[in-house]
């Protein structure tokens, strides 16, 4: 329909009907037409009329970045970008600031986005979280006369800030299970054995604090994974499957391996198998080794694999505690890229819940040994681990004993992110003993527990 149609339309409406309300419907159901025949009204700012004409763009998605990072295109222009994933395992897309959005691409596929005329400046970015961060952004700028250079910008991120909602003085929610941290004895050969297993990689909704539900992405269907145990000489061979929507990989530090192969991303779908032999003890941590690394972890792929040295005496309890950092997006959503790079948590736990062993404590007797293990998964905050009420009289670091007996005592066990080690100690009475880290703000953002001995 032309212009000087469409005026003739509602001048004989008007007419017609004989109202003011006649003619504003008019004009309703022209611009409604108009848009139908792809001429996107809408879009169009004062001064930026439709030029008739199409630019068409090809461009393809590769190492995080957009082949071409600004498409240029004349004002009043309708524009159509032709999108491809080159990249050989990572997921894409390019979402703009005016709500257009490809949808995810796996490498390989294609889509055809029709971005309709182009009257200012949109930029565009890959959503998957962090890719935007590393630098994965498009600019289309509008060239000519006439036009509004302030760039549309506008966020993608729907709802508000999950933090705001998070209550650590509530009780969790009736979803609430407690991650086992309980280690179990392993039998009795001295290193040797081959543990064959395989391990899932899914994103889950889950609470992960009062309050607070996040899409958490997993190995195995928790957060952190399942804890890897056993000795020295001891080899794993885990098939490692990804279910979940984006590239993922796996990094175990337990392993001595080139990284080429064994940690390169594994698209959707797609599985691979990691060996490796444990040649050295220690408590070692895994995590997703696909980019950004902090993303990642901040989302959940992380855990622990405990390699006990030879000859490590039994002790009556043992359990595992691995230390992360929260950056919470909205309720529903992933962790937030931008907290991530300023390193601004929301929360700092143990074993993926804020405060959990508050409102499930771990046990123990008095006069029992008990032995901790406790890994830094970060991905950036190291911890000053400590319990209230008692001394530490055997410390393992690194694979060396700081502390082994004697008349010396320990207070906290110092790790930065991605180190580990143990710490044992006895109850001298029943009570409930804190479990913190002492770097004290983050003990008050969740890095909490308890232990309930009893006689």
């Amino acid at each position: 329909m032309s212009p000087r149609r469409g005026r003739s339309f509602r001048a004989a409406l008007a007419a017609r009907l004989g109202s003011r309300a006649a003619a504003i419907l008019a004009t309703v159901l022209v611009l409604a037409l108009a848009a139908t025949a792809g001429l996107a009204w809408s879009r169009v700012s004062e001064g930026v009329q439709p030029t008739g004409r199409t630019t068409y763009v090809t461009v393809s998605m590769t190492h995080m970045r957009y082949s071409k990072p600004e498409i240029e295109v004349p004002a009043g222009n309708r524009l159509v970008i032709s999108l491809r994933n080159d990249d050989e395992d990572m997921v894409h897309d390019l979402v703009l600031a005016t709500g257009e959005s490809s949808g995810r691409l796996s490498p390989g596929q294609s889509a055809r986005m029709d971005v309709g005329v182009v009257d200012r400046d949109i930029a565009g970015w890959c959503s998957v979280p962090g890719h935007r961060q590393m630098g994965m952004t498009l600019d289309i700028v509008a060239t000519g006369a006439g036009i509004d250079h302030t760039q549309d910008t506008a966020s993608t991120t729907s709802g508000g800030d999950a933090a705001d909602d998070m209550d650590l003085m509530a009780d969790p929610g009736p979803s609430f299970k407690p991650y086992d941290a309980v280690l179990p004895r392993l039998d009795e050969p001295a290193g040797g054995e081959v543990h064959r297993l395989r391990l899932t990689i899914s994103e889950q909704e889950k609470e992960v604090a009062p309050g607070v539900r996040q899409k958490v992405w997993t190995f195995g269907g928790t957060a952190p994974g399942p804890v890897l145990h056993g000795q020295v000489g001891d080899t794993f061979v885990v098939t490692v499957v990804n279910h979940g929507t984006e590239a993922h990989g796996i990094d175990f530090h337990a392993g001595a391996l080139a990284p080429d192969k064994v940690m390169r991303p594994i698209p959707p779908g797609k599985s691979l198998v990691y060996r490796f032999t444990a040649e050295r003890a220690g408590i070692w941590m895994y995590h997703c080794s696909s980019m950004p690394m902090s993303v990642h972890i901040a989302n959940g792929m992380f855990g622990a694999v405990v390699i006990e040295p030879p000859g490590l005496p039994k002790v009556d309890r043992s359990y595992v505690l691995v230390q992360s950092e929260q950056y919470f997006g909205p309720q529903g959503g992933s962790a937030d890229p931008d907290k991530v790079a300023a390193e601004e948590p929301d929360a700092v736990v143990f074993n993926g819940y804020a405060d959990q062993y508050d409102h499930s404590p771990l046990e123990a007797r008095v006069g029992q040994r008990v032995r901790l293990w406790v890994l830094d998964a970060g991905p950036s905050r190291a911890t000053s681990f400590h319990v209230v009420g008692t001394q530490f009289d055997r410390v393992y670091v690194e694979g060396s004993y700081l502390l082994n007996g004697g008349s010396g005592g320990s207070q906290v066990m110092a790790l930065s992110p991605a180190q580990g080690g143990f710490v044992e100690m006895t109850f001298p009475e029943p009570g409930h003993y804190p479990v913190v880290s002492h770097v004290m703000v983050d003990a008050e953002r969740g890095a909490h527990g308890l232990f309930e001995v009893t006689r």
